[in-house]
């Protein structure tokens, strides 16, 4: 009893006070009685909520009660329910487009709603740059994204959620592995060695785009795999909306870091009056959607006698049948779960989330795992005087890798050795071990799958604290700090006496290799902004000033002739070597940079009227990158829409929103290495003493793009079609680059601005059109198409080589040479004239443009459907007017191949009549081809439970979905929509090359999604 009493009332009980703890008791119970007894006074109301125009049922609108956390949402059908409501209760009902509305109970069970319909599209809230603004107020080329425009299914990393979705953005795949990086262009690739993707912005915060990880360095002798996606840290379920800043004039508040577009991130955050706990879980199975169809083992044995190899030998028919691309490859599963709190009221709003991802790849030994932690919170102090944020995302990422390196040789990786090994070799020697052939160079699939080990764990966190005081009611000032933390461990080993590597590892001993890389970068900004409002005139202004560091640290140890056992782990054991006599088994590196960005912006946004809309924007920024007489770049932009629909003139019966746009600015790019204007320093190994690496140069400056913009936005039938057209033309001056050091200086490099000009110019359109919004079903489709060019208009310099090709005879071979007059990355070769009298390739004697990879023209199309508790989405995209050179082709899948008792595909055999089998493989035209492609990327199906008032849960949805459903394309390779991020050649990038890329899979998943 004693224990009891202490439970409950907070100290042990003297028996004199036994007594009192009774009446304690008895006073709490009796509250819990009388609070009982008022509870049961309340009831549970349901209701409907319809659109007032055409009596539809309204999805997704927040039924709260005044004053209260208290809230749900309608389901599929517009109907809610909410229980335990009191008699003289409030309900407040909300919905994006529509006028709020407040309905009293009055004692009803039962409270119906139709909400009048504000011109939705037009409000639509658009974040840009530092702000908000709405859609019809807009002087810019943005896009935006929320959550029922994204794509669907098993989502590794933000970019996916948009992939297709918006004009002028394209995404092209490094690799089909889950976790693998996203070639993204906005609007064209602008630049020939610096960095060309965009600048993402995580909740205000810019986040650095280096890589938080190494890929592997191929030393270990399976090639260079590129580092992981560095914004795999986010997970997509956090997101609430995405916005991209196409064009000079919304991207230029971000000055030197906006040339290649800005990609803004909101995430989720609680909503005042309602508090809702969400739970969703997934289980997705995935195969590759298309594998090599290569030679059966009987065909192979007719294609090598046609060789001239002797079937009867052991080396070309050692008796089995092995189907090396099943030993690879797997049905992979992926699992993801993801629970949310949040809420608030008038003062604080909260959100909290965890998410878990396991992600398995379609090749065994392959695969992501992920852990994501986020709060996002809100308070207001002082009568709204005082705002305060945080908000916080700390995850894990472990990446689980295999040997597929983009710029293997003969030797291959896991990918071409499960094409091309003899289909005829078993797996297993009959003692057990790993079947080999007996030459030094030959790997067996399943051991390369199994001794080669690869991995990487990335944690980071971001984080940002702000805090904004309304110091008048149209002043307000912010402060901004974030801090954003990242450290990669990538390690690989290869075990010792691994078939195929005597080569490559000293001794054949051995490998291990431990990278790390630490990116830090800590932001601090200050904002102003005044709002002033008199009547037809308005004006929104903003200064801010910025300050970014950015520290990136690296450092690695490798360590070769291991003396451990078979299977030991090597990696974590580096000091098990023999390290004697000659034997040098540790090598080891480290370097560190750091570079500062201080910068001063100011935007003014006039609307006269809501007829002539102006915006000018103007950003410094100083930069420790760039030389002492240019640290500081100037970026201005000017914006003007006219809303047409307001005018008289403008039949409103017909245009219900009609807007002219034009914008003009200039924006920059920094991404090169830290300390380029200096002199530089390295150790000299021989002479024990330093050698110059860099010679300096004060006057190099900013990379910069000029950009014009012409719009027109219009929306006809009230709203039901409507769309924009965008015409723009970007031209990129003073790119940077690296140069050979002028004699007779020592150092290697001087960097430099080229005179020259990469001009791209085209067309978007957008289209949306409600095809039927009724009481039963709803049909909306969305299209969007990008049409490009490419090309650079002056090039000062010689020719800059790019484009290397990779596989036995084409070491050093080169196809992309950048040239003036041409699109970067184009493809200059030989043409294919046949074969002569003895079976040979022959090839015209100069190399002519032949295509670029830059495809024309790209587009999507997304029809979405409602009727009654269903819903289902399909969404398509291709692309037009591209090319893609099949490297894997030219080096792998060639009749010389099957001469050196190789396996080929049918394609192989069939397209080369007339072939020799000792023809060796030459690059040319005969490999390029069209990357012309009509893909079902997505399409999903959902149900949305009918649940009674009393149910456990305030909604239910179940849902399927696929993805990479359906390939349409004429390329004989696996995927068109690919490219080699290894083909850099000296620094330079390259595009549309693909050598034996990790497959695309085609998945179907299985989801459910819980409200409570």
């Amino acid at each position: 009893m004693k224990n009891h009493f202490y439970r409950w009332f907070g100290r042990p009980m003297r028996q004199g006070a036994v007594s009192t703890g009774l009446l304690k008791f008895a006073a709490i119970a009796v509250a819990m009685l009388l609070s009982i007894g008022a509870y049961a006074q309340d009831k549970t109301v349901t209701g409907k909520v319809t659109d007032s125009g055409d009596g539809s049922g309204l999805p997704g609108v927040s039924v709260s009660v005044k004053g209260t956390n208290k809230g749900t949402q309608t389901d599929a059908t517009g109907s809610f329910k909410l229980s335990n409501v009191s008699d003289n209760a409030v309900l407040v009902f909300s919905f994006v487009g529509y006028a709020k509305q407040e309905v009293s109970v009055g004692g009803r069970s039962q409270v119906n709603v139709s909400l009048a319909s504000e011109t939705k599209a037009l409000e639509e809230v658009v974040v840009v740059g530092y702000g908000t603004t709405t859609k019809k107020d807009a002087t810019g080329g943005v896009v935006a994204l929320t959550a029922k425009d994204f794509n669907k299914g098993v989502i590794a990393s933000p970019e996916q959620l948009l992939q297709g979705r918006a004009a002028g953005v394209q995404m092209t795949p490094n690799s089909g592995e889950p976790g693998a990086g996203i070639n993204i262009r906005i609007r064209g690739t602008t630049s020939i060695r610096s960095g060309n993707g965009p600048l993402y912005v995580v909740d205000g915060i810019p986040l650095d785009g280096g890589n938080t990880s190494d890929g592997t360095d191929g030393s270990a002798g399976v090639g260079t795999t590129a580092a992981r996606n560095p914004l795999n840290f986010l997970n997509p379920s956090d997101i609430e909306n995405i916005s991209v800043l196409k064009d000079a004039s919304s991207a230029a508040i971000y000055g030197s870091r906006g040339a290649n577009g800005v990609v803004l991130i909101t995430t989720k955050k609680g909503k005042s009056g309602q508090s809702n706990l969400n739970f969703s879980a997934s289980t997705a199975i995935s195969n590759n959607y298309k594998n090599y169809d290569v030679l059966s083992t009987a065909d192979f044995l007719k294609q090598a006698t046609a060789a001239g190899l002797d079937v009867n030998n052991k080396l070309i028919n050692a008796g089995s049948n092995t189907n090396w691309q099943d030993q690879v490859y797997r049905t992979a599963i992926a699992q993801n779960y993801n629970l949310s709190y949040g809420g608030g009221n008038d003062n604080t709003n909260y959100f909290f989330s965890l998410g878990y991802n396991d992600q398995q790849g379609t090749i065994k030994n392959s695969g992501m795992k992920k852990v994501t932690a986020r709060v996002n919170a809100t308070h207001k102090l002082f009568d709204n005087k005082v705002v305060l944020a945080v908000a916080m995302t700390s995850t894990k990422v472990t990446d689980q890798l295999s040997a597929t390196g983009g710029d293997i040789g003969f030797e291959g990786n896991v990918i071409s050795t499960a094409i091309k090994t003899n289909p005829t070799y078993p797996v297993y020697s009959t003692d057990g071990s790993y079947f080999t052939n007996g030459t030094p160079s030959f790997r067996n699939p399943v051991s390369l799958l199994n001794q080669y080990r690869g991995g990487v764990v990335t944690n980071r966190t971001l984080m940002n604290i702000s805090g904004t005081w309304n110091i008048l009611p149209n002043l307000s000032y912010k402060a901004n700090f974030g801090y954003d933390n990242s450290d990669g461990v990538t390690r690989t080993s290869v075990d010792p006496n691994t078939p195929g590597f005597a080569t490559n590892i000293p001794g054949n001993q051995g490998y291990a290799r431990i990278a790390n890389r630490y990116l830090t970068t800590t932001t601090l900004e200050h904002t102003l902004n005044y709002k002033l409002d008199l009547g037809k005139n308005k004006i929104d202004a903003l200064a801010g000033f910025s300050y970014q560091q950015f520290e990136n640290q690296s450092n690695f140890i490798q360590a070769n002739f291991f003396v451990s056992p078979a299977g030991f782990d090597l990696v974590n054991n580096i000091n098990f070597v023999n390290n004697s006599g000659t034997n040098k088994a540790y090598t080891g590196g480290s370097s560190k940079g750091m570079s500062e960005l201080q910068s001063y912006f100011s935007r003014v946004n006039y609307n006269y009227a809501d007829k002539y809309l102006l915006t000018a924007t103007l950003r410094v920024d100083g930069s420790s990158k760039f030389g002492a007489n240019n640290k500081y770049g100037y970026f201005p932009s000017f914006a003007g829409a006219w809303r047409l629909s307001n005018e008289e003139f403008v039949p409103k019966e017909v245009f219900s929103d009609l807007k002219l746009r034009a914008g003009w600015g200039i924006t920059g790019n920094q991404e090169f290495p830290t300390n380029t204007s200096l002199a530089t320093y390295a150790p000299n190994s021989s002479s024990g003493g330093l050698q110059k690496e860099n010679v300096p140069n004060p006057d190099i400056k900013w990379e910069t793009t000029t950009a014009v913009n012409i719009g027109l936005d219009f929306a006809l039938m009230k709203g039901r079609l409507s769309g924009t057209v965008e015409y723009f033309n970007k031209s990129t001056n003073n790119l940077l680059f690296p140069f050979a050091a002028p004699q007779p200086d020592v150092a290697t490099t001087r960097w430099s601005n080229i005179p020259a000009d990469i001009r791209n110019k085209g067309v978007e359109v957008s289209l949306n059109y409600q095809v039927l919004a009724g009481k039963k079903l709803d049909w909306e489709i969305s299209a969007n198409a990008t049409f490009l060019k490419n090309e650079i208009a002056r090039l000062d310099v010689a020719t800059i080589q790019t484009g290397n090709l990779y596989g036995q005879g084409l070491s050093g071979a080169f196809i992309q040479p950048i040239t003036q007059g041409y699109p970067l990355y184009g493809f200059f070769l030989a043409d294919f004239l046949g074969y002569d009298e003895n079976g040979n390739t022959k090839l015209s004697a100069d190399k002519t443009y032949k295509g670029s990879p830059f495809p024309t023209m790209t587009w999507g199309l997304n029809n979405s459907f409602n009727l009654g508790s269903w819903n289902a989405s399909l969404f398509i995209n291709g692309q037009q007017g591209g090319y893609v050179y099949n490297n894997t082709a030219n080096a792998v899948l060639n009749r010389a191949s099957v001469k050196q008792g190789n396996n080929v595909t049918y394609q192989t055999i069939s397209s080369t009549t007339g072939q020799s089998f000792g023809d060796a493989p030459v690059p040319s035209a005969f490999y390029l081809e069209k990357s012309d492609f009509i893909r079902v990327s997505n399409f999903s199906l959902g149900y949305t439970f009918k649940l009674p008032a009393n149910s456990f849960a305030k909604s239910l949805n179940v849902s399927l979905t696929g993805q990479n459903l359906l390939l349409i394309s004429n390329y004989s390779g696996l995927d068109p929509e690919v490219t080699n991020t290894a083909a850099v050649r000296n620094g330079v990038p390259s595009l549309g090359i693909d050598y034996i890329s990790y497959p695309r899979a085609r998945t179907f998943s299985l989801g459910i999604n819980a409200n409570f």
